[in-house]
């Protein structure tokens, strides 16, 4: 079995606080999620022929409507570059602009079943086995996982 990584390093951290960091089974599972979710993005936009704000812009469709200046906002950039996203994807047939019911002078952004069917296409394989993965749980597990995985986000989230 190979010897666990050394404790993270971090400027001014107090040596004390460096030497009580042990690292579990758990803790190097949990490591390992994180890494293999975050090349999930990269991974399904190549395979979708998509760049992953593309992506990116997608998934925040199948949730909620947007304008395009909600989309360069959540996405991180700039209003130019989500309306050349908006663009792309309107030229795919994955997304139509349609006048804001609310509010005529603004514009949303309208996922088509195209788009949908892109997206869930290749993220459904997997949420199959996730959903698989949960139903073999009992409420008692679920619950222990559940509070792991809501202090995890929690610890994640302070980074943000």
């Amino acid at each position: 079995m190979p010897s666990p990584p050394e404790p993270p390093t971090v400027p001014g951290l107090h040596a004390e606080y460096v030497r009580r960091w042990e690292q579990t089974r758990t803790l190097e599972l949990l490591r390992e999620l994180l890494t293999v979710g975050a090349q999930v993005g990269p991974s399904v936009a190549r395979r979708a022929a998509l760049s992953h704000s593309e992506l990116s812009a997608l998934e925040l469709l199948l949730e909620r409507q947007a304008g395009p200046a909600d989309l360069a906002r959540s996405l991180g950039v700039t209003s130019a570059a989500s309306s050349g996203i908006v663009d792309r994807l309107e030229a795919r047939g994955h997304v139509v602009r349609e006048p804001d019911v609310q509010d005529r002078r603004r514009v949303r952004v309208v996922l088509t079943e195209s788009g949908r069917e892109d997206v869930l296409g290749h993220l459904m394989p997997m949420f199959l086995a996730l959903q698989e993965l949960d139903a073999s749980f009992s409420e008692q597990e679920r619950a222990v996982v559940d509070r792991y995985l809501e202090g995890a986000i929690a610890a994640v989230s302070r980074l943000l």
